[in-house]
This record gives structure tokens, sequence and C-alpha cells, in this order.
């Protein structure tokens, strides 16, 4: 089992404990996301001006905290507000969680220090492969 289907593998018992986040995670980081994956993810950040927190995110280094503030402001209202609505939180929740979780996640789906070439694939592909990465 390769890096890949282990993260993914780690969603699905996350995705029960946590009332679907690692399921909306696996929609976003998914090449069909209204983002564009986890390529438009990092885009996002960087030009939201936090290129320097998403870049340690997916170096080989130490990972650079973020703010519930700076995932709102990366993300857009529309995008937060759509996962908010799946998971029945408020938009400031998720912001929250997101930034607890998303460096740690952007990390193990890059170990090399690169992004994956083609991205990370479909939303179901995706739920297997954090699965393993989100169980704590």
């Amino acid at each position: 089992m390769g890096i890949f289907d282990a993260v993914m593998g780690a969603v699905s018992g996350h995705v029960q404990q946590n009332g679907g986040l690692g399921e909306v995670l696996g929609g976003l980081l998914a090449n069909n996301s209204e983002l564009g994956g986890l390529s438009g993810l990092v885009d996002k950040f960087q030009q939201n001006g936090m290129g320097d927190i998403v870049g340690s995110w997916i170096g080989t280094g130490q990972n650079l905290p973020i703010s519930a503030d700076q995932i709102a402001s990366a993300l857009g209202s529309g995008p937060l507000a759509n996962i908010a609505n799946q998971l029945g939180l408020d938009p400031a929740q998720v912001s929250g969680q997101l930034a607890q979780m998303l460096p740690g996640i952007i990390d193990q789906l890059t170990p090399n220090g690169t992004l994956p070439q083609g991205g990370l694939g479909q939303p179901a592909d995706l739920m297997g492969m954090l699965g393993g990465l989100l169980k704590g």
C-alpha cells in the first residue's frame, strides 16, 4: 500500500468521528473540486499572500501554523459556506478545524516536497487515502 492509499484510507474512519469533515476534505482536495483540487487550493493560499505558509506544508521542513481567519480569507466565503452547509456547522467552526488539519494533511500528501503530478484524483479515491492521516 502506497502513501496515497494510506492517506486516503484514513479519511473513512475520521468521517464517522467528525461529522463528515474527512469526506469534505476529500472533495476539497479532489481534482474536480470547485477550488481545483490540491494545486488550486495551494494557488488560493499563494494568491492571498500565504505562499510561505502553504509552502512550508509542502516542503520537507516544519509546517507553519495558519489561523482560522487566514483559512477563511484564502478559501473565500462561498466555498467555506458550502463546506459548512454540508457539515451543518458554522463557517467559523469549519475554518478552525481546517486550520488545525490542513497543514498536516497537505504535508502528508506531499512527502517529497512537491505537489503530485496530475493532482490527487477523485473524491472517492481521496477518501481511502486521507483515512489513515486523520485517525488520531
